[in-house]
């Protein structure tokens, strides 16, 4: 759920708090919606640990002198669909790469602030949209 989504069923529980139905209907929803985020975190964990795996057997197989080190990290890129096909891939991927590496070193130098305990940050007005009766 975005942030907005959140503000918006404050708001509502705020307004409506005479309601029980209502309210039952929303603690449905976030539980529901906590259910499906909690699945997305557990599949990303699973390939990012795949991920993890194969590079680092990679470079074991680099440092024990293994003919095709590569082979174990390109298998698991191809499983996901993530293996350049053009050269034209390859330069954006590798032009991707050094503008990360440059954001990065650029966050690690100049940090940002972290605010201040319990504060929170300013939300953008949008149109509100207003939760099921």
């Amino acid at each position: 759920m975005t942030r907005s989504e959140f503000d918006d069923i404050r708001a509502h529980i705020d307004a409506e708090a005479d309601h029980p139905g209502d309210l039952i209907r929303v603690a449905r929803s976030l539980l529901s919606d906590l259910e499906d985020a909690r699945m997305r975190e557990a599949t990303l964990r699973a390939y990012y640990l795949r991920l993890l795996t194969a590079a680092r057997a990679t470079v074991a197989a680099e440092a024990a002198g293994y003919p095709e080190p590569l082979t174990f990290l390109t298998d698991e890129l191809g499983k996901r669909g993530q293996l350049p096909a053009t050269q034209d891939e390859v330069n954006r991927i590798l032009a991707d790469a050094h503008t990360a590496a440059a954001l990065l070193a650029c966050l690690e130098q100049a940090p940002i602030a972290a605010a201040g305990k319990g504060a929170r940050a300013r939300r953008c007005a949008g149109t509100s949209r207003s939760l099921p009766r």
